[in-house]
């Protein structure tokens, strides 16, 4: 029997709890966390993230071994094919063995699941209902054997048939993936597979028919957060991995602080007890939001913090601001170490949004621990100067170009809660952020995709990391880090803004009113300063180059919040 295999990171993009794994001929959903072995996964150290989920410790997927599955999986869907005589039934009912998948005909043919799945907005997804899909609703109460023809023309959903030995009319696939397709069935039933074959939940949702593979059928809900002081010390990961023996205060006692102590070689009982001390005092304080957890970052950065030994997660150094530059970014920092946990605390299906309604469950019941992992990079941190940014943001030129933004957005926006003008001061340091990682992707050789930024703007803030989010080697070696030298960085800010000041779909780039998913873009396209989805943190949206440039129409050329600088260049 083969073996369906998936990295550690996948199990939280790609093929997370809820999710559909193909695996040759057939397809798996990823069980709950409920029927995990948590035992079986390394604990990660990250107590200002596991705080800001509720949960007491974070754990990577267990890893593989021969006499042992890592992860549950269930099949998903049941609905099966054969593709020699063509039934469509469900597994049992074509195989008469729910453990095999091979078609009882005279080919004994391995069964393919069927294409098709229904899914609604608040998580739910069950078989498409291709039995009522070919009779509309009616069952004529003969005995019925379905087939999936297929006409061999395209590989679209109208080259596909269903039919039926009860004599109804044979009937096509097409149009049963619209919005509305699936109405005259009803609402949706509910069903959750991920949780139990008997998890339902209340719904009044029209479902809609997806391809199971489809990108939209499972997105996740990650929040991460980076490694700082005093974190990333060695004395807080040394408490961190004796925390079972020391987060009772009534069992600590002196003689296990000096038996710590002796075994750690470099701490002493003192230390350690303080630092028990201070993890107990922040376990007692309120759930960190996502906002507080960016604004402890942002002290971090801007503070920095020499290498202090070998096993140190955080290493950021200050470099002098490129020349040029001067008048708007403030700070500029060299992070040649940093460390990155990712956790996945819920997904939702066909459409990213994140509300209480829509974020479905990795279990029944809430659990004590949650499925992340951690990666280990280096990047560069440039913050800017608030002053200058609103001064800029009060512009005539802004303010039109955030009134059309909203226009065309709906008013939507990650900082739309700020006050003031936080909202485009956001946009234009996405954009700008947008503008680095694609020019280290030429000068660092790194790909993009390996490459992800973390944007820090509210009232206050204002700044990004751009850092390395691969977990393979290219994590590490340094190259992105070294571009944040001075003599690199300011001329490579310098050639990044000359060459997606135009882009050469132009003039019909720089003149877009929305483009993009859900129209939340305005100067934004994929020959200028889209990226791959790993690398933006939101999706894509929220991006206008002419922002950065200005654009050429009544003398807006030198409006920009760079024009000075690419001009002068």
């Amino acid at each position: 029997m083969s073996v369906a295999k998936a990295r550690r990171t996948q199990l939280l993009s790609t093929y997370g709890v809820g999710s559909l794994f193909p695996s040759e001929t057939t397809s798996y959903m990823i069980a709950g966390i409920h029927e995990w072995k948590p035992r079986d996964g390394d604990t990660i150290s990250e107590p200002r993230l596991a705080r800001s989920l509720g949960v007491s410790e974070l754990k990577s997927p267990p890893a593989g071994s021969k006499n042992r599955r890592d992860v549950p999986v269930i099949r998903f869907p049941i609905t099966q094919v054969c593709p020699s005589c063509r039934r469509i039934d469900s597994l049992v009912r074509l195989s008469g063995d729910p453990a095999k998948a091979r078609c009882t005909c005279e080919k004994r043919t391995e069964l393919s699941p069927f294409r098709l799945v229904i899914a609604c907005t608040r998580g739910h997804i069950d078989e498409f209902p291709y039995f009522r899909w070919l009779h509309k609703g009616q069952d004529s109460g003969s005995d019925h054997t379905m087939h999936l023809r297929a006409r061999g023309r395209t590989s679209s959903l109208a080259d596909l048939e269903l039919t039926c030995t009860c004599g109804v009319e044979p009937r096509s696939l097409d149009g049963s993936a619209g919005p509305k397709a699936l109405a005259e069935f009803g609402a949706c039933q509910g069903h959750r597979p991920w949780l139990g074959p008997d998890a339902t939940q209340p719904c009044d949702e029209i479902p809609r028919a997806v391809q199971r593979g489809a990108s939209n059928v499972w997105l996740p809900a990650v929040r991460s957060a980076i490694s700082i002081p005093p974190y990333s010390q060695a004395l807080a990961k040394f408490v961190t991995r004796n925390w079972a023996s020391l987060e009772d205060p009534d069992a600590v006692s002196q003689a296990l602080l000096q038996s710590l102590a002796r075994h750690s070689r470099r701490f002493t009982a003192k230390e350690i007890e303080t630092e028990v001390e201070r993890r107990r005092g922040e376990q007692l304080d309120d759930l960190l939001t996502e906002a507080a957890l960016r604004k402890q970052e942002y002290r971090a950065l801007l503070e920095g913090r020499e290498q202090d030994g070998l096993d140190d997660d955080f290493v950021c150094v200050e470099r002098d601001v490129p020349v040029d530059f001067e008048h708007i970014i403030s700070d500029v920092r060299k992070v040649t170490r940093l460390r990155e946990v990712r956790a996945l605390y819920g997904f939702t299906r066909l459409a990213d949004e994140t509300g209480e309604e829509n974020l479905c469950d990795l279990s029944p019941e809430k659990t004590f621990w949650l499925p992340a992992v951690e990666v280990i990079g280096e990047g560069i941190f440039v913050s800017f100067h608030r002053d200058e940014l609103e001064r800029w943001a009060g512009t005539t030129f802004a303010a039109e170009r955030w009134a059309m933004f909203t226009a065309a957005s709906g008013g939507t926006s990650p900082w739309e809660d700020l006050p003031g003008v936080s909202g485009l001061i956001g946009v234009a340091l996405h954009t700008f952020a947008h503008l680095i990682i694609d020019q280290l992707a030429l000068t660092a050789g790194y790909p993009a995709a390996s490459l992800r930024e973390r944007l820090y703007v509210d009232e206050a803030m204002a700044g990004f990391l751009i850092y390395t989010a691969s977990s393979d080697s290219a994590g590490s070696l340094g190259g992105v880090a070294s571009q944040a030298e001075p003599d690199s960085f300011g001329p490579a800010l310098q050639e990044g803004l000359t060459r997606l000041s135009w882009c050469s779909a132009d003039p019909v780039c720089i003149e877009s009113r929305g483009s993009g998913s859900d129209a939340l873009n305005l100067a934004a396209c994929h020959a200028c300063v889209l990226l791959p989805e790993t690398s933006c943190e939101l999706g894509n949206r929220y991006l206008d180059r002419a922002l950065l440039f200005g654009t050429p129409e009544d003398g807006h050329e030198d409006h920009g919040l760079f024009s000075d600088v690419l001009f002068a260049g």
